[in-house]
């Protein structure tokens, strides 16, 4: 086939105009659909990460407490501003954004060791466990709650 006749067997099939603006609103309209089924937690939408009772429970448990770590973004946007306001200031951002580290390290691995000893203890059977379960509950929880995907399904507070 010539090039010429590559380009009109495309354009042929390509359909009309108001065909393709059709099937364009239907991929979005399926794709929010599914965005949607995501983030209210139904495990068919959920990325590979977040599948399985295992993960939901993770994710309940980090959702249910308070996280020292969830303020990290927030405080490191003022603390990078700061820097900006005033030369003198720099030395006591720079200590300031040091022991945030240390105490996102710290409730890291707490977050970490009581994650996985209580998904031992109520899922003894899984192969999940150890750093990389740790890991996905100190990313969650490092996330700030509102833009946390799949929602979260319990109130803070709530037993787990």
């Amino acid at each position: 086939m010539t090039g010429k006749e590559a380009r009109e067997r495309r354009k042929a099939n390509r359909g009309s105009k108001d065909d393709r603006k059709k099937a364009s609103e239907e991929r979005r309209a399926a794709s929010a659909d599914r965005r949607e089924r995501m983030l209210a937690g139904e495990d068919k939408f959920l990325l590979p990460r977040d599948k399985g009772p295992v993960r939901a429970y993770v994710r309940d448990m980090v959702d249910a407490r308070r996280n020292l770590v969830g303020l990290f973004m927030p405080m490191a946007l003022l603390l990078i501003f700061a820097l900006f306001l005033n030369p003198a200031v720099q030395a006591y951002v720079t200590l300031a954004m040091f022991v945030m580290m240390l105490f996102m390290v710290v409730e890291g691995i707490f977050i970490g060791r009581q994650v996985n000893n209580r998904v031992r203890a109520r899922f003894p059977e899984t192969p999940d466990g150890g750093f990389k379960l740790g890991w996905y509950a100190f990313v969650r929880a490092s996330q700030i709650r509102k833009m946390r995907a799949p929602k979260p399904r319990v109130d803070r507070g709530a037993a787990v």
